[in-house]
């Protein structure tokens, strides 16, 4: 590594992952989610039942000229490369914050803000479940490179005497997009806030740039309130019941937190434990503050994790935590403190790359193992396509899953065949495709990963299902699974359901 200077180490660093991601974004098929965001593009409206809308439009211009997933998958691999460089920006600017606030105390002990930034980057390369959604595009993909920036107007705010116009533009546009990335967003906002208080010597709500601000953020906003109003405010029901999750208990705020620390892996921690022994002393509150871009939406989803959750949700506070933990660790690289950060950098790369391969392999299937993670990325594609052969063959009306997210897949390598989903839970596809007519019939669809016996008979079922044929997909000899095929006719009583 001497003989390149850190800013170049990272630049290639980002560049190698980059190339990874790009390899295996043409090698797998779009999962669940980011079929159901690709449909987006196809069905442009101002908001959508589960999320904004940035994350539909901002496809629109590749899925409208191809149905290639690695071509549609360039947008997240850049997004993570823009949050990779926006992450080294970030650590650049609180380290010269440190310098400038601790010229007496820091000046001669900080590392160069060069090398923090490359351990910033390398904390967040050598972070598992970020790969996912450099290769997938998720709301939190794009709210990632949003929060950022808005730390680097935070830091611009905090190092500067005053905020030009130009500053609160660019601000308003930065928080309108994130509200149009994803509700969470909020979170960031209230971070972004704390700053601003936290600087009492600065005036800002008595600004006419902090009302310019906000004013543009509600405008950019202002479709997901428009379509919203028009549709019962559905959306933000559907999140609140969604985040909320079922009956609380502590067992499941436990596993978060473990499952937090393998996803995204223990080298951010040293670095933010180190970072917070030696580095913070004077300017507390700032940079405390600043910290709160993590600790603001980390806190509330482990809070919400007792009744549920996912993972990934968290990605954009620990992309805001990485400046901290590459600052942190290369205060201890220059202590001489290298065998632990090269251990957990060198062991988290591993894992890394020992789960691509694993993806790559289709997973394990085996007696003892008894669901594959990996088989629901393979097979879609061809089962897609047998099943608008089945029902352009029987004259269908479109085609039936029973689960909700099993119709993104079938939806979009089916189309423009109408999917229905059959069950007693209102989302998207009620909106795109409406309640399946009565006396309709459809080509059901049912997957081995998720199987369910066909809904024959009663008020809301068909009156007969006949079986029509399966596929089974096979990876490297290995059966992942097995998707069947019946023909169910006569829909009996739509719309008691819902």
């Amino acid at each position: 590594m001497r003989h390149q200077s850190p800013s170049s180490w990272a630049f290639i660093s980002i560049c190698i992952a980059a190339l990874v991601h790009f390899a295996l974004g043409f090698s797998v098929e779009f999962s669940v989610d980011e079929a159901h965001y690709a449909l987006y593009a196809k069905h442009l409206a101002w908001s959508y039942f589960d999320h904004p809308p940035l994350v539909g439009w901002i496809q629109l211009p590749l899925v409208t000229l191809t149905s290639s997933e690695g071509i549609i998958r360039l947008i997240p691999e850049l997004l993570w490369v823009l949050s990779a460089f926006f992450v080294y920006r970030v650590t650049l600017e609180i380290h010269h914050l440190l310098q400038g606030r601790n010229a007496g105390y820091l000046t001669t002990t900080l590392p160069s803000a060069n090398l923090c930034g490359l351990l910033a980057v390398l904390t967040i390369i050598a972070a598992p479940l970020p790969h996912v959604l450099a290769i997938g595009l998720l709301p939190d993909t794009l709210l990632t490179p949003l929060s950022l920036g808005l730390m680097l107007m935070a830091l611009r705010w905090t190092r500067k005497d005053h905020f030009t116009i130009a500053d609160w533009v660019i601000t308003g546009l930065i928080l309108g997009l994130a509200g149009l990335s994803k509700y969470t967003a909020a979170f960031t906002a209230f971070a972004l806030l704390f700053v601003f208080v936290a600087s009492p010597k600065k005036a800002w709500i008595t600004k006419a740039g902090f009302w310019l601000a906000a004013a543009i953020a509600l405008i950019v906003i202002s479709p997901v309130l428009y379509w919203n109003w028009i549709n019962d405010w559905i959306s933000f029901k559907y999140q609140i019941a969604h985040g909320s999750g079922g009956t609380w208990v502590w067992r499941r705020v436990a596993a978060f937190m473990g499952i937090q620390i393998a996803c995204f892996g223990p080298l951010l921690l040293l670095g933010v434990y180190i970072f917070l022994k030696h580095c913070l002393h004077s300017q507390k509150l700032v940079l405390i503050a600043l910290l709160s871009f993590f600790a603001i939406p980390f806190v509330i989803f482990a809070a919400l994790s007792g009744g549920g959750g996912l993972p990934h949700w968290t990605t954009p506070a620990w992309f805001c935590l990485a400046p901290f933990a590459g600052i942190g660790l290369a205060k201890a690289w220059a202590m001489q403190h290298r065998l632990a950060i090269r251990i957990l950098l060198i062991g988290q790369l591993l894992i890394c790359l020992l789960g691509f391969g694993f993806v790559l392999a289709g997973g394990i299937s085996s007696a003892a193992i008894k669901s594959n993670p990996i088989a629901d990325i393979y097979g879609w594609k061809l089962a897609g396509q047998k099943a608008a052969q089945l029902a352009q063959a029987t004259k269908a009306n479109g085609i039936a899953v029973q689960n909700w997210t099993l119709g993104s897949r079938a939806a979009w390598y089916a189309q423009p065949l109408p999917v229905f989903v059959l069950d007693q839970r209102q989302d998207q596809f009620d909106l795109w495709f409406g309640q399946l007519p009565a006396g309709a019939s459809v080509v059901l669809i049912n997957w081995s990963g998720m199987a369910f016996k066909p809904p024959i008979g009663g008020n809301l079922a068909f009156e007969l299902c006949e079986p029509l044929d399966s596929l089974e997909i096979i990876r490297f000899g290995q059966v992942l699974s097995k998707f069947d095929y019946s023909l169910c006719r006569n829909w009996q009583d739509a719309g008691i359901a819902r």
